[in-house]
């Protein structure tokens, strides 16, 4: 008996040591990204809120990690997670690590973005700095069946490029200004962050192109090669202990299949329609990059 109090007290000063060692909190920002049932099972910032709050405010952190794996997806909820990391990093003082695992590609290179130091895998994939809408037309097809459509609409551009109507010139020109105004946003969003880091001609930068981790170190999209155990450790010692938030509440959501509402409770699991076309749009972001 005394010898088992014995050995538990030995272990004591370990347990101090551990505790008493550096702690960087790592919020994981994996998936499409999107509103509130979109990209099921995805980004948003309704998703994210608590985690991130959590995160930050946990005492004596040391710093906050981000691990982003996502080919992008919504403009506007890509730059509310942002804006939500850098204004907690700016609150609590504390220094945000930004880690690329898979893809951190439009909306997801925009994530990346609210690190104050980001490193990426040598095959990770990086940029799509860019803006893009897609979808499908069946005019013809429907002239074909003899299905006649039928629009009721108040306001001269309410049904703007329908799928089942021909398309306009000045729809496509609005569309595309729209676009544009969303481009101008997110290159001065990365200027603002990567500033003179950056090197390489802003043409290609802002293409909507995507390069290897390698490359983007290359041109200043990145600061390093690296993944987050290793820079971490490098950074703050062997002893540093990375606490993921938020991991259990995930497991329980893909125990039970459902997606998480915005006030942290459970979907409807009846919605299964939409979460399949949540899923079929997520599927095809992630497939543009080889995935």
């Amino acid at each position: 008996m005394w010898r088992i109090i014995s050995n538990l007290r030995s272990l004591l000063p370990l347990r101090r040591l551990r505790e008493g060692a550096p702690l960087v909190p790592v919020v994981r920002l994996n998936g499409a990204i999107g509103a509130a049932g979109g990209f099921g099972g995805g980004l948003s910032m309704a998703g994210l809120a608590r985690n991130l709050e959590t995160a930050f405010n946990i005492r004596g952190i040391k710093a906050v990690a981000l691990a982003v794996n996502s080919p992008g997806g919504s403009p506007v909820q890509s730059n509310l997670i942002f804006t939500r990391i850098r204004a907690l990093a700016e609150e609590n003082e504390v220094p945000v690590f930004a880690f690329a695992e898979d893809v951190a590609a439009s909306g997801g290179y925009w994530l990346l973005c609210a690190g104050d130091e980001i490193y990426a895998d040598s095959a990770s994939i990086i940029g799509s700095i860019g803006v893009i809408s897609a979808g499908f037309g069946f005019p013809e097809m429907i002239a074909k069946l003899g299905i006649e459509r039928r629009v009721y609409a108040e306001g001269s551009q309410k049904g703007m490029l329908d799928s089942f109507s021909a398309e306009k010139p000045a729809d496509i020109k609005r569309l595309k200004t729209i676009q544009k105004s969303i481009h101008e946003g997110f290159m001065a969003l990365v200027r603002s962050r990567r500033g003179k880091k950056l090197n390489g001609e802003e043409k290609k930068l802002f293409s909507g192109e995507f390069w290897t981790g390698d490359q983007a170190l290359e041109l200043g999209l990145v600061d390093g090669i690296g993944d987050l155990r290793t820079v971490m450790r490098e950074r703050y010692g062997e002893k540093v202990r990375l606490r993921v938030v938020g991991s259990r509440s995930n497991r329980l959501r893909r125990l039970f299949g459902r997606a998480s509402d915005s006030n942290g409770g459970f979907g409807d699991a009846g919605d299964w329609p939409s979460r399949a076309l949540a899923a079929i749009e997520a599927r095809l972001l992630w497939s543009r990059f080889g995935l």
